[in-house]
């Protein structure tokens, strides 16, 4: 089946399309994709802010403008979003509004959630991998259990403080809690992360990111089998309204963002498949969202797949293993991660 290169625009999220596992780079198929630098894979910058564009359809018209944004907004609760309206962070049509204020059919809600400032980053001698170096950057094998960055009330124990205590200078680059972070792997997902070490380094890096060229390539166990061995899954991503933390299909009229992941067959075991999935964009947790919607859930994903784990992983079973982009310095840099001893266990309670 062909995959469909345009965002789709009706007002139900778009059904995956199955198609081939490309062999070139990432961005072969989908170059025209809309970029978006707030939900690609660069972290959301916690120096701006984040802003929300929302289509107001028939099923919502005439409701209050503070109900329609906690329904269809980025998970705030709705004293929150009656802040944000009340100083001016949402608008209807450019216009600023009461909370009072009705939606009208067609209208776009606009809202812009200013970023939580941190003034200090603590450095902690927290043991990491790192499996290259050089003056220009450096790349790390994840260990699970790790968040890549502070947010707040997580300032530390993250990847972040673990490098400020190896690289002191890095808290000058870019001036956020996450300096030097170019992308991001979930908390329980391991793996490969390249890390700017100074400012030209992180502007070499995000323009490849941003043009997207860099092949990053991830090993997932999945629960079943797909219906093709290689595929393609193109459908929109977005956060659940009712559940901030998680993500779900969302049309892009109710904010969804476009998400492209392809797949291939690694090994079949009788209750579950090794894939090799590669990501074009990189949303929050695309390919555990994109997996469980052809009901391939992630091995040990309680939160998209099964409630009870099928076999004993303490976490869901996704490791970065693969990740090439170009050095600042014009080399090609391709590196590999093997899999890690507990996915390396969980697969051979796959196979028996």
């Amino acid at each position: 089946m062909t995959i469909a290169q345009s965002p789709p625009t009706n007002d139900h999220p778009t059904p995956p399309l199955i198609g081939s596992f490309p062999d070139g780079t990432a961005n072969d198929a989908h170059a025209d994709l809309a970029f978006d630098e707030t939900e690609l894979d660069l972290a959301p910058d916690p120096d701006g802010p984040t802003t929300w564009n929302l289509i107001v359809d028939e099923p919502d018209q005439g409701h209050r403008l503070d109900r329609f944004v906690v329904t269809h907004g980025p998970g705030l609760s709705r004293m929150r979003v009656q802040a944000l309206i009340s100083s001016g962070e949402v608008r209807v049509n450019g216009e600023q509004a009461d909370a009072a204020t009705k939606v009208r059919l067609g209208q776009t809600v606009t809202v812009i959630v200013p970023a939580v400032v941190v003034t200090h980053l603590i450095a902690e001698a927290i043991p990491i991998d790192v499996v290259y170096e050089d003056a220009d950057i450096a790349i790390v094998n994840k260990a699970a259990g790790m968040v890549v960055h502070p947010a707040p009330g997580h300032p530390r124990g993250t990847l972040v403080n673990a490098l400020l205590a190896r690289l002191p200078d890095l808290q000058a680059i870019n001036g956020t809690i996450r300096p030097g972070i170019v992308h991001r792997l979930d908390r329980d997902t391991s793996g490969l992360i390249v890390v700017a070490k100074h400012e030209r380094a992180l502007a070499f890096l995000q323009a490849q990111f941003r043009d997207r060229t860099v092949e990053k390539r991830y090993l997932a166990l999945v629960d079943g089998h797909p219906r093709t061995d290689r595929g393609a899954i193109d459908a929109p991503i977005g956060r659940r309204p009712d559940r901030p933390d998680e993500m779900a299909l969302v049309s892009i009229p109710r904010g969804g963002r476009n998400a492209l992941t392809y797949f291939r067959t690694v090994e079949n075991f009788a209750k579950h498949t090794l894939i090799e999935c590669k990501i074009v964009t990189g949303r929050t947790h695309q390919i555990r969202v994109h997996l469980a919607s052809i009901s391939i859930p992630v091995t040990g994903d309680t939160v998209y797949g099964r409630p009870e784990p099928t076999i004993a992983v303490g976490r869901q079973f996704l490791h970065a293993a693969h990740l090439a982009f170009r050095r600042p310095d014009g080399e090609e840099m391709v590196c590999e991660s093997p899999l890690p001893a507990d996915l390396q266990d969980a697969m051979n309670q796959a196979r028996h």
